[in-house]
């Protein structure tokens, strides 16, 4: 008997364990999510001017 509530007291243990490491792993995609949201958004409020960051052609020598 006692050997049983110890495999189910190691059982619970790893349950919880996965449980932590999935909410986890999903807080870092909602934060990266997040910043690439921030990132796109900001992207399209700076490009409001037409001029481009390169000129179109090369200098001539």
């Amino acid at each position: 008997m006692y050997e049983y509530e110890i495999q189910q007291f190691r059982s619970a243990e790893l349950i919880r364990r996965a449980d932590e490491a999935r909410l986890a792993r999903e807080a870092i995609r909602a934060r990266r999510a997040a910043r690439r949201q921030a990132r796109h958004d900001g992207a399209e409020a700076e490009s409001h001017t037409p001029r481009q960051r390169r000129p179109r052609f090369a200098r001539a020598a």
